[in-house]
């Protein structure tokens, strides 16, 4: 009896102080938003950064979690934020129909629901999304290459993984480009998982099995380029390589030339942006059903800029974050960098 008693009083303990610190935020006028993201890669780490610099210049509490590319340890952090009955949930998923009874729970609680950066399959259910065009960032990529190319000559092309959404969208926004220039031949394309090191072991075997006839290598993220120019280098070939993402390295790659260019898909930008809808919502305020991220083109003209914003000054970038994603809102332009207060 002792220890079914001890149990009881832990369990209401327990209970009492999740409750506590919601009715603290209440009391505080603290909006409480769940995050749940499908890993923390380098653009999530990024929108991570984002999302705290506009959290904190606008009363909100994040309550974040990371599902470490599990769909089941998603959909148990989902369930637990409707318990938590947040103000809003923001999903990043491991996978677009993954969530089908944690979206319908939600709903039921009455919590609104926002996709960002890649989509859920119940649009329905979502209360909107902020989501990159990827066909045009596919498409932008590819007539950087065409006209690097003059419009003439053999590509291979580093898939992301095949089937999801990012791959799919990229690779028809390729195919869309590639259709006006009959002149450009695919020896071939595949997938390396958006990795670096997959990259590298696959330019390694195309560079063997086509010899010399390759001209130009289309990777669809800047990690699987960044591969294929270290096994360029390692093999002592110059061939024009191009990425998208705007990481770091790509930055870096398209400033000393290794890519002829890239996009950037911002993270912090992006993932702010999606955190300020919700607050929209959550305000009574009206949104949009859906947010195209559009991401600026990276060459030697623009690469500075989008390195200080990114890299060097990224602090300073950060400071002026909330006020630029509130100014983009009202533009309708959400990947726009140029700072307020330079």
């Amino acid at each position: 009896m002792r220890w079914i008693a001890a149990l009881l009083l832990g369990l209401f303990l327990v209970a009492t102080t999740a409750c506590g610190a919601g009715d603290e935020d209440a009391k505080s006028g603290k909006l409480r938003v769940g995050v749940t993201v499908y890993d923390m890669s380098s653009f999530i780490a990024q929108g991570k950064e984002g999302m705290e610099a506009y959290a904190d210049a606008n009363n909100i509490k994040l309550l974040w979690n990371s599902a470490g590319n599990d769909v089941s340890t998603q959909a148990t952090q989902v369930d637990q934020l409707v318990n938590q009955r947040v103000d809003a949930i923001i999903i990043v998923p491991v996978q677009a129909d993954s969530l089908g009874p944690q979206i319908q729970a939600a709903k039921n609680a009455g919590i609104p629901l926002f996709a960002v950066n890649t989509t859920l399959s119940d649009e329905d259910a979502i209360t909107s999304s902020v989501l990159p065009d990827d066909v045009s960032a596919g498409a932008q990529e590819m007539e950087m290459m065409a006209q690097r190319l003059g419009g003439n000559g053999n590509i291979v092309i580093l898939q992301g993984p095949l089937g999801s959404s990012p791959e799919l969208d990229r690779t028809r926004g390729i195919n869309s480009v590639l259709a006006r220039y009959p002149g450009i031949k695919v020896l071939v394309q595949d997938t390396a998982n958006w990795k670096r090191d997959e990259a590298v072991n696959k330019t390694k075997n195309w560079l063997s099995s086509f010899g010399g006839q390759i001209d130009g290598i289309v990777a669809e993220n800047d990690d699987m380029g960044l591969g294929a120019v270290q096994a360029l280098s390692e093999a002592n070939q110059d061939i024009p390589v191009v990425g998208i993402d705007g990481i770091q390295d790509g930055l870096a790659a398209v400033k000393n030339g290794a890519f002829i260019g890239s996009s950037l898909q911002h993270g912090r930008v992006e993932m702010a942006t999606g955190l300020a809808i919700a607050k929209r919502v959550i305000d009574g305020g009206p949104v949009e059903k859906e947010y195209t991220y559009t991401m600026p083109a990276i060459t030697q003209d623009t690469v500075d800029e989008y390195t200080k914003n990114v890299v060097t000054e990224k602090d300073a970038f950060l400071e002026q974050l909330p006020q630029l994603i509130e100014a983009n809102l009202q533009s309708g332009d959400i990947a726009n960098e140029e700072r307020i207060n330079p």
